[in-house]
């Protein structure tokens, strides 16, 4: 339950900032001879300029003055460390890594989640997010459109681009393909800066 809640005040934080401000976004690929990598993150920040402690409530301003009021829930740690003026920032980071080597074994997929809180007395934050792994099967390989297409351990099909073609001269139908898709938000308050 824990977990849930802070899921919910994560994505309830990203959805904020993400309506505060033009987030600045960067995108890494890797690519290798068995192995390509996509990271995408976008970071946002805000400052605080109200807070109640009564109801737990912050308001955020970001740089272009779009103001927003965010609830905070009991389980986040130290809420009274927070102070007007304090910096908050959101990252939200997302990857998928296909390893196109061939791996046995029936088709599966696995969760993991990650959460991660502020210990006591420091300022509020954290990162929660979630890993996923996935052993599919290759159910077609189009060299010309550069795809795949693999079925997963729920039976749906789902065409995944492959960018370097040495990849997909090694792959074949009924080959067994990982997919790893990850996701994250890390929260985090940097203190007012005092002058």
């Amino acid at each position: 339950m824990k977990v849930k809640n802070l899921v919910c005040m994560t994505v309830a934080a990203l959805t904020t900032t993400v309506a505060l401000a033009q987030p600045q976004t960067s995108l890494d690929v890797t690519k290798g001879p068995e192995k390509t990598t996509a990271a995408g993150t976008t970071t946002v920040t805000a400052t605080i300029v109200a807070i109640e402690p009564a109801t737990r409530t912050v308001t955020l301003k970001d740089g272009a003055g779009k103001v927003i009021r965010l609830e905070v829930g009991d389980e986040t740690r130290n809420f009274d460390q927070l102070k007007v003026g304090d910096v908050v920032t959101t990252v939200y980071t997302k990857a998928i890594s296909v390893s196109l080597a061939k791996k046995g074994g029936p088709r599966s997929g696995t969760q993991r989640l990650i959460q991660e809180r502020a210990a006591s007395g420091e300022k509020p934050g954290g990162t929660v997010g979630r890993e996923v792994t996935v052993m599919a099967d290759v159910v077609s390989v189009s060299p010309k459109l550069k795809t795949i297409t693999v079925k997963g351990p729920q039976g749906s099909d789902v065409d995944l681009i492959v960018e370097n073609p040495e990849q997909l001269k090694n792959i074949r139908k009924g080959d067994h393909v990982e997919v790893v898709y990850t996701e994250s938000v890390a929260i985090s308050v940097t203190p007012a800066s005092t002058k």
